[in-house]
């Protein structure tokens, strides 16, 4: 499929894309009237973690629930409105093309897939460091995006240029697989961007393989 659907293009935000930037946008308010409480339990912390962090008042560990929970926390404005604006940009034309239901059984698959992914590559690191962040999901919406409108072009900023999407997605990808095993850009969950394109690449093949049945 070359082009994206005009019904797929509407301007107006969809549901699912609605209700998840609402609740990213309040959580990040709340988050910056009391950090302590949310990052010491709802961000996503390592497996094994041993001995307390002082500006948290508490112990953090891990919890289930913060495989889901940590997509809702950001660490800045600049770090928010990323993820928003790009949710936004290939969140609407994808829930419009699978339907709400499809769509947000995909973005949490991503979500709880990344956040698996980083547990995993932090497994023996001796740092304590939470992540916190919706990459996770929004790389694996940008990953079904370039696989669901591969020639669409797309204009990136940086560098200014035009980019079929598919090509995008790659490249995006290779730079996500080479900074993560080089450590460049520390700080950033490469791991877990790369997890959420992973378990979105494997769930759309799933249903991509079911419709063939």
């Amino acid at each position: 499929m070359n082009r994206i659907p005009s019904d797929a293009t509407s301007s107006s935000t969809t549901p699912v894309v609605r209700i998840l930037l609402a609740l990213n946008i309040a959580l990040f308010l709340v988050e910056l009237l009391r950090p302590e409480a949310l990052l010491g339990r709802f961000a996503l912390w390592p497996l094994g973690v041993d001995g307390g962090t002082a500006s948290f008042g508490m112990q953090p560990t891990f919890e289930p629930w913060q495989l889901l929970s940590y997509a809702f926390l950001h660490g800045g404005w600049m770090h928010l409105l990323l993820n928003m604006y790009a949710l936004w940009l290939f969140g609407v034309p994808m829930e419009r093309t699978w339907g709400s239901f499809r769509f947000l059984v995909f973005y949490l698959v991503c979500v709880v897939g990344a956040g698996l992914t980083q547990l995993l590559a932090t497994l023996h690191s001796a740092e304590a460091y939470p992540t916190i962040g919706a990459s996770g999901g929004v790389f694996g919406i940008l990953l079904a995006f370039g696989m669901t409108y591969p020639n669409v072009r797309l204009m990136l900023l940086f560098p200014p240029m035009v980019l079929r999407a598919k090509w995008f997605v790659i490249l995006y990808g290779a730079v996500e697989l080479v900074f993560g095993i080089t450590g460049t850009q520390a700080g950033v969950a490469h791991f877990a961007h790369l997890g959420g394109m992973l378990f979105g690449y494997l769930l759309i093949r799933y249903w991509r393989s079911g419709s063939r049945a």
